[in-house]
């Protein structure tokens, strides 16, 4: 099962990057852009997963990490795949089929697909697996759970067609 760490943390990166998740979004969205590049660029030095930056594409490419992750409504896939080099991975934020299917079509990578579940960051009504699993069905790509996955409902998720799951508090406890 493939995982996906969303933190704005380098303890819970460092144990998540121990505990064998593949990819790691830094999103601190509250740090200034120097503190925010030097969190990043202490990620990057991890070994084993792919970093990527939440929204800063431009802090991304000067740490060296492997991707960006855009929240629904930001830059196109396609605008940012102008700029970035071969193998830049590009995560999408999606709450519908509409919103998978024009990530897909932009060019994203990927798509974090949620809240699946009740969520204890979010206060948003979750949508369950039957949306999540005709999401998944929608589009080729790979899309991630979120929202309220834990230890007890992940496989439930990827009974769904789910590519992996995300989380923050699921790399927390």
């Amino acid at each position: 099962m493939r995982r996906y760490c969303i933190t704005d943390s380098l303890d819970v990166a460092c144990r998540a990057a121990a505990g064998g998740v593949e990819m790691i979004q830094i999103r601190a969205k509250e740090l200034p852009g120097r503190a925010l590049w030097e969190l990043v660029r202490a990620a990057v030095k991890l070994a084993g997963p792919r970093i990527l930056v939440n929204t800063r594409t431009d802090i991304a490419l000067a740490c060296g990490a492997q991707g960006v992750h855009l929240p629904g409504g930001s830059i196109s896939p396609r605008a940012v795949r102008k700029i970035t080099p071969s193998g830049f991975l590009i995560g999408v934020s999606c709450h519908s089929v509409v919103d998978l299917r024009s990530a897909e079509s932009d060019g994203a990578d990927f798509a974090v697909f949620g809240p699946v579940f009740v969520s204890p960051t979010k206060t948003v009504t979750p949508i369950g697996l039957d949306a999540l699993r005709q999401a998944t069905a929608s589009v080729r790509m790979p899309v991630y759970a979120l929202g309220g996955v834990n230890a007890a409902n992940a496989q439930s998720c990827i009974d769904a067609g789910a590519a992996g799951i995300a989380g923050i508090s699921l790399f927390t406890g």
